[in-house]
């Protein structure tokens, strides 16, 4: 049954809702998500960790929760923020309803919100910290201050929180085939808060997937011979990633092959002497114009980044290779001097779109090629 919530944000502003889940305090970043489908994909994100997603489509929870489309084993997100939140769901693949699922999982969600208004006050104000509570257990000036009290995720170094604790391999490919690789191809996979669907897609286009944690070491990495690197996606700020910010220049120096994805992509970016900076409200959604600099042909991608790289400030050896067409920002880089790329946006989403998985063939062809030297 829903209970009275409310979220607050450090501005002050207020929204009242009817709660669903767990009846609890939580804070974070509050973001909005663009996207029409996908919310069980989204909130399973490791990346939202410390966030409180604001979903602009109208309705969430008609499509259910099923066993096979969870990005990680549990939702990440601080809390979810609704327009309207259906309660009886309808499709042939649905196991359990979004409300069970938050209950299960322990997460908040407050619903019968402005979403359109408290998007456009983001967009006018950008990302900011927010709380989000049930009624029951906090007033509406305890919310605000919680709120206000939140640190942010600038300077907050959250890869190694969500990064598994114990490395595991993967060799099982993409929904619904699930098709074992024959490759002999191996790759190691930094787990910064990686998605299921990453290592789908590795499996399928390159081999089997060795995962290890944000923090393994250079040395560790070499004991396993891979024959390319790949960086994950994560949550937080790049710039407090020294670990592996560390470790990835030494692999620069190898010229093993390697491709980063979101967080990966700034941390390499990082590692070859780039900055990154914190945006005004990011980009979180799945109908984002991205342009290929070489070919000029646009790709419809998904994005969830609150952090980018600064194209200013690329050293001459690092060349850019995708921008938005939102904003400008960079989307992509090529070393010129090693086996090295990476995109900011999610060429795996699931459900889509998926017209730049293209870039998961590059990285098997580069990673053939060093593994015939």
């Amino acid at each position: 049954m829903p209970f009275p919530a409310i979220l607050a944000l450090e501005d002050g502003s207020i929204f009242y809702g009817d709660g669903y889940g767990e009846e609890k305090i939580e804070v974070g970043e509050i973001v909005f998500n663009t996207s029409m489908t996908g919310y069980q994909e989204i909130i399973t994100d490791p990346s939202y960790k410390k966030q409180i997603i604001t979903f602009t489509h109208p309705h969430i929870g008609n499509t259910g929760i099923n066993d096979d489309d969870n990005e990680s084993t549990q939702i990440h997100a601080s809390g979810i923020v609704i327009n309207e939140f259906c309660e009886k769901p309808s499709n042939w693949r649905s196991s359990k309803t979004l409300e069970e699922f938050l209950i299960e999982q322990k997460v908040i969600a407050i619903s019968g919100i402005n979403t359109r208004k408290l998007t456009s006050l983001l967009r006018d104000k950008g990302s900011m910290n927010s709380c989000i509570a049930s009624l029951s257990q906090i007033t509406e000036e305890e919310a605000v201050k919680k709120a206000q009290d939140f640190s942010g995720l600038k300077g907050l170094d959250l890869a190694k929180v969500v990064s598994a604790n114990k490395d595991y391999t993967w060799n099982q490919g993409v929904w619904p085939e699930y098709n074992t690789s024959s490759s002999n191809l191996s790759i190691v996979a930094y787990d910064f808060g990686i998605k299921t669907n990453i290592l789908r897609l590795l499996s399928d286009h390159v081999g089997v997937v060795h995962v290890v944690n944000a923090e393994t070491s250079f040395e560790e990495i070499l004991e396993l011979s891979p024959n390319g690197i790949f960086l994950s996606n994560g949550p937080g700020d790049p710039e407090p990633c020294n670990y592996a910010i560390k470790n990835i220049k030494k692999f620069l120096e190898l010229s093993i092959p390697i491709f980063g994805i979101c967080l990966g992509h700034q941390l390499l970016a990082l590692a070859g002497g780039a900055k990154t900076y914190k945006m005004k409200f990011g980009h979180h959604g799945a109908n984002h114009p991205v342009q290929d600099l070489t070919t000029k042909e646009v790709f419809i991608t998904s994005q969830n980044h609150g952090f980018a790289v600064d194209l200013e400030s690329l050293p001459s050896n690092i060349r850019p290779s995708h921008v938005s067409l939102f904003d400008g920002s960079l989307q992509g880089i090529e070393f010129n001097d090693a086996p090295a790329f990476s995109f900011q946006g999610h060429p795996e989403a699931s459900p889509g779109p998926q017209e730049i998985q293209t870039l998961f063939n590059k990285f098997r062809v580069m990673v053939e090629e060093h593994a015939k030297t």
